[in-house]
């Protein structure tokens, strides 16, 4: 359909004019709240004041982060040169919304060269490691969900499960481009989405594997000097290594970790310099919870927190139905 079709059946918030339930009685959804709510209930439900337009964006948002995923599994990276911006907030937050909302299994990988953090984020079900799974499963025959699922915790609050990294640094390191394309090839047969929170070095031994089997990159940076130079010199960097199209079709993840009351950073500036490379930019606001660096549970997230996660979820899911990279050769 003409793209220009397309925009003409949007209202200006992006919510379809033409959908099913706006125009189909029978399918449309109660209120979810509010002064409409109340009034459907206390009539019966015999008048219906519709639905308000953040109710309609939401259910938008959540049909497009459950795009069917093409080919059947797919590899989202997750980036940022410096500590301390949220980058693994981000992958379990994008993680743990995505398996609330599908229906299919959302895996995320710690890959880490130095102990990564991304276990801690979920209730420990096991303290077996991606080395364990390494040595243990890679090379077995007959592997089953129920065999991989034994190496996982999953969280609580949603379906979302973790792979964690070797606790041993000296371990950890040795942690390969082979070895993680192995991991991938396992984990590509029961799982249709991959997030892999990857270190805060670009040339750490597994990178390679990572970006080249990446279908997507999110990068994240916090809304400082430092923060936004090392984000633009990471798309910098994937330029010039024959990753542009990683660069390009990324999205960047504002993550304000810290509250802004003090600070003196131009937001709009920094969304404009991203949009400008990027295929997107989300902001992520500070959160209460999220600054914890405990498990991270949903519900306890702030409405504006919640709904950013939802828009991040949507946005990568935007991705999931174009054209996959290659399956990982066995």
């Amino acid at each position: 359909m003409d793209d220009d079709l397309i925009v003409g059946l949007r209202r200006p918030d992006g919510t379809d004019r033409l959908s099913p339930e706006r125009l189909l009685r029978g399918r449309r959804h109660a209120p979810s709240g509010g002064w409409r709510r109340f009034v459907y209930q206390s009539t019966g439900g015999l008048i219906h004041p519709g639905e308000s337009t953040r109710e309609l964006l939401r259910r938008d948002l959540i049909g497009r982060a459950r795009t069917p995923v093409a080919g059947g599994h797919h590899r989202v990276a997750i980036l940022s040169l410096k500590g301390g911006v949220g980058k693994t907030t981000t992958a379990v937050g994008l993680g743990s919304m995505l398996a609330a909302v599908r229906g299919d299994r959302v895996i995320a990988v710690d890959a880490n060269p130095d102990r990564g953090t991304l276990s801690d984020r979920v209730r420990a079900e096991t303290t077996d490691t991606v080395r364990e799974l390494l040595t243990e499963l890679v090379s077995a025959d007959n592997v089953r969900y129920a065999d991989v699922r034994a190496y996982t915790s999953q969280s609580q609050s949603n379906r979302l499960e973790v792979l964690a990294s070797a606790r041993d640094p000296a371990v950890s390191e040795a942690f390969s481009a082979g070895d993680y394309r192995a991991v991938a090839s396992l984990l590509e047969q029961f799982y249709s989405i991959c997030i892999t929170d990857c270190g805060t070095g670009l040339l750490h031994s597994a990178m390679s594997s990572i970006l080249t089997l990446a279908h997507q990159v999110v990068l994240v940076t916090s809304p400082s000097v430092a923060s936004a130079r090392a984000a633009g010199a990471t798309l910098d960097w994937l330029d010039v290594h024959g990753y542009t199209h990683l660069a390009t079709s990324a999205t960047v993840v504002l993550s304000t970790v810290r509250p802004r009351n003090r600070s003196t950073v131009d937001l709009e500036a920094l969304r404009e310099y991203f949009t400008d490379r990027c295929r997107a930019v989300v902001e992520i606001p500070f959160d209460p919870h999220l600054e914890e660096d405990s498990e991270l549970d949903l519900s306890r997230l702030a409405r504006e927190s919640a709904h950013a996660y939802l828009v991040l979820a949507a946005t990568v899911g935007d991705a999931f139905g174009g054209i996959s990279r290659p399956a990982v050769a066995s």
